[in-house]
């Protein structure tokens, strides 16, 4: 099993920034992927950003490229999003995913609601 503790989403005007934070703990497969997804009011959770543990691999929805990053702390189990330039539009609950690529198993976390608002 694996835990996931989000932080760091909040309301924040447009054009502002945020980062979350999400720690995983137990049993920390080594070949992993951590990522954010978002699911707004009425919409289908969508990928946001993706993190592959051992080539750092990224990949990033469209909607988010060249505004938000993903990045892993050094311990390897944390994964960031920094959030800049958002828009109304990016307002949804964020997960964190974990995916153990051996067991081929998805862990979510509870999700942090982001709202961007003027």
């Amino acid at each position: 099993q694996v835990q996931l503790v989000e932080s760091g989403g909040g309301l924040v005007q447009p054009g502002g920034s945020l980062r979350l934070s999400c720690a995983a703990s137990g049993s920390i497969f080594s070949s992993n992927a951590m990522g954010w997804y978002r699911q707004a009011p009425g919409k289908q959770r969508e990928l946001v950003a993706r993190i592959t543990s051992r080539s750092s691999t990224t990949n990033y929805a469209d909607s988010v490229k060249g505004r938000f990053t993903i990045s892993r702390g050094d311990a390897k189990n944390t994964v960031y999003l920094q959030m800049n330039s958002l828009k109304p539009e990016d307002t949804a609950v964020y997960y964190c995913n974990f995916y153990a690529y051996g067991p081929g198993v998805d862990y979510w976390g509870q999700g942090t609601q982001v709202t961007v608002s003027a």
